[in-house]
């Protein structure tokens, strides 16, 4: 596949057209264009439906192959389109923009705890980041407040990439102890928060995130957790929006 998968160009594509090109042995579909992220770096796989002409499915998650594609799982055991089928995919959009929100919002979350990060998870509405964290911080409120003075500065995010020559040469820019950005394919995507002397963030990602930061809407900290002698788990959760 040469054009990147429409997760990654279009995170607000919603709907398209596309083709099945293989179905996997466990039952898997995979698609061209890819709508549906797959899971990976702590952000579930997409879900949402299938529409073909005689039959229709519900998609409960979406993996990576081996080959890194998109992989969508049915929610049950029946007919699946056939390779060469055309089909309408559908995403379930307000899972989607939930997890694409929490995401970005843990991105600002390591910019207001600037250390170490060594594990986070991605979910409806709430998130947590893991830290190399020997002492609780004094005070949390503080980090609350920080955390959404910079939501509220409605910064754009945007997508670069690097060769992986480059990111050899600025390790700085990986901030995940636990998981470190795929190289091996040439290049590695960056995402960005900010611009110019305004940029706040920039480190490797390959997840889905809203387009500017005041999308995320009003964040809360939740628990902070002692996961180990170094670590702490510092838990937020959103505020919902008004829907669209």
């Amino acid at each position: 596949m040469t054009a990147d998968p429409l997760y990654r160009s279009d995170a607000y594509a919603r709907e398209t057209i596309a083709r099945v090109v293989a179905q996997t042995d466990e039952g898997g579909l995979i698609l061209e264009p890819e709508l549906f992220y797959p899971q990976g770096g702590g952000q579930p796989g997409d879900s949402g439906w299938l529409d073909w002409e005689g039959g229709r499915i519900t998609i409960a998650n979406t993996v990576k192959s081996p080959e890194a594609r998109a992989v969508l799982l049915a929610a049950e055991p029946g007919a699946l389109p056939p390779v060469g089928a055309e089909v309408r995919v559908t995403l379930d959009w307000e899972r989607r923009y939930k997890l694409m929100r929490v995401h970005t919002a843990l991105h600002l979350l390591s910019v207001v705890i600037p250390l170490p990060v060594t594990g986070g998870q991605i979910s409806e509405g709430k998130g947590r980041l893991d830290f190399d964290m020997p002492e609780v911080p004094a005070d949390v409120a503080a980090i609350e407040e920080a955390l959404n003075a910079l939501i509220s500065r409605d910064l754009p995010v945007s997508t670069t990439w690097i060769t992986d020559e480059e990111l050899t040469a600025n390790p700085g820019l990986v901030k995940t102890m636990s998981v470190k950005p795929p190289t091996g394919q040439g290049r590695v995507r960056l995402v960005q928060i900010g611009e110019g002397e305004e940029r706040v963030d920039l480190q490797p990602c390959g997840g889905t995130h809203v387009a500017r930061t005041a999308e995320v809407g009003r964040a809360r900290i939740g628990k902070i957790e002692k996961k180990g002698k170094q670590n702490r788990r510092v838990s937020l959760v959103l505020d919902d929006p008004a829907k669209e």
